[in-house]
């Protein structure tokens, strides 16, 4: 069974976990629901949408309530988590002023201009709406006091429409909204990929099934061959120059961020692959490669074996983060043309 068959069971795992009695509500709860009536309520009411996606997932992040409305100069797509994709990073901040003055030379330079920024969960809508407010507010004539929206590294922390202020004469005001998803979502493998980047909460699923799916896209990639140069070697030689000092005050082992270890996991993904004699098209040969690496895994990530099952769960959280914060490389998931 090809790798492909195995993701695709594995994303219907997901599915089923998300939407099943287990946790009835699903990702789609009351305030979502609620946040999606209000946002609706307001796009025809700003200047622009600011449509957020997630660089890694292009297509898979793509706004379901925008799709109703056609593309136009008020709709600006934006490219964010590029620091994470293999692609390269797009200048929105050049292009966003550009359609300002182009309103301005309008004749909207006497109103507000409002900007409404838009995305699924986790996409990094808030932190964004933070950062053209800090700009903005610092350079302009009249200095406030700086408003933060809510930035969370887990899905659903923005629970309503909060407005910053960005820019002064003309005013320019930019509405930071919660991230909303479909109630459901029958593509399994969409529902893997938002899993995978973190638009869909962890405890919905489990980290060991989503792990499970990202080690199938990193097995099935060849970017791990540039892993080859971390030899064991090098890495105990790395390691035996730190002093007890010097690894208490890095929090050593606890801190599964630090390069040595980082290192460590890289090297130990590296040298599974590459040693792997079964077949990676059959699904059978693939659980085994997984099983093999999740248990090697323990040792790198400093995560003793237990008889209990927080091991493993420890083992995938950490595994996940490592990927989510671009420490396991770029990978942009979604299949894009060349030319894109």
């Amino acid at each position: 069974m090809a790798a492909a068959t195995l993701m695709r069971k594995i994303g219907s795992a997901i599915n089923e976990a998300a939407i099943g009695s287990r946790i009835s509500s699903g990702w789609y709860d009351p305030h979502m629901a609620a946040a999606s009536r209000a946002v609706v309520e307001r796009i025809p009411l700003v200047d622009f949408v600011l449509e957020v996606r997630d660089a890694r997932v292009p297509k898979t992040s793509e706004y379901e309530l925008m799709k109703n409305y056609p593309p136009s100069s008020k709709r600006i797509i934006i490219l964010n988590k590029t620091d994470l994709a293999d692609r390269s990073q797009t200048e929105f901040l050049t292009f966003l002023q550009a359609r300002v003055r182009e309103l301005k030379k309008s004749g909207h330079s006497s109103h507000a201009t409002t900007m409404m920024l838009v995305g699924i969960p986790n996409v990094g809508k808030s932190a964004l709406a933070n950062s053209l407010h800090q700009i903005g507010r610092i350079s302009a004539a009249e200095k406030g006091k700086l408003k933060n929206a809510i930035v969370s590294p887990q899905p659903g922390e923005t629970k309503n429409i909060s407005s910053l202020k960005i820019a002064s004469h003309p005013n320019i005001y930019v509405l930071d909204t919660p991230g909303i998803l479909p109630p459901k979502i029958l593509n399994i493998e969409v529902c893997s990929k938002l899993a995978l980047t973190g638009a869909i909460r962890d405890i919905l699923v489990g980290e060991q099934v989503v792990v499970q799916y990202l080690l199938t896209l990193i097995n099935s990639s060849d970017k791990y061959k540039k892993w080859g140069n971390l030899s064991a070697t090098d890495s105990l030689l790395e390691r035996s120059t730190c002093s007890s000092l010097e690894k208490q005050k890095r929090g050593y082992p606890s801190d599964h961020t630090q390069d040595i270890i980082v290192n460590d996991v890289r090297r130990i993904l590296f040298e599974t692959i590459s040693t792997f004699d079964g077949n990676l098209e059959d699904e059978k040969g693939m659980g085994n490669l997984i099983e093999t690496q999740l248990l090697a895994l323990h040792k790198a990530l400093h995560v003793p074996m237990g008889f209990d099952n927080d091991s493993p769960i420890k083992v995938a959280s950490k595994l996940l983060n490592l990927y989510r914060t671009g420490r396991l490389g770029r990978y942009t998931i979604d299949s894009l043309p060349n030319n894109t």
